[in-house]
């Protein structure tokens, strides 16, 4: 269990993949552990993952980030159909 100010460890994802690779090759879990400093249960994790997934990417978590002007251009888009649309029932009206 982390203690109080503990600082956690941050892997990237060559490192995860090297290790987790290292892992499922069949290298001895406590040997693994002792050598890069993770604990066992860490590495039966990424285990779990790369076999479910095929990578050991961390999952982020939350909502994904949206840019402010990619849905502002969507709105534009959205009302150019309309008005286009509006001009196409007018012309359609105009015909009866």
């Amino acid at each position: 269990m982390a203690k109080k100010g503990q600082k956690h460890r941050k892997y990237t994802v060559e490192e995860r993949e090297t290790i987790t690779k290292e892992y499922v090759s069949g290298k001895n879990q406590g040997y693994l552990s002792k050598k890069y400093s993770i604990s066992i249960g860490t590495l039966k994790t990424w285990k779990r993952k790369y076999r479910r997934d095929g990578h050991t990417i961390p999952n982020k978590k939350g909502r994904p980030k949206t840019s402010h002007l990619s849905e502002i251009e969507r709105l534009r888009l959205e009302n150019d159909i309309l008005k286009k649309f509006q001009v196409f029932l007018k012309a359609q009206q105009e015909k009866k």
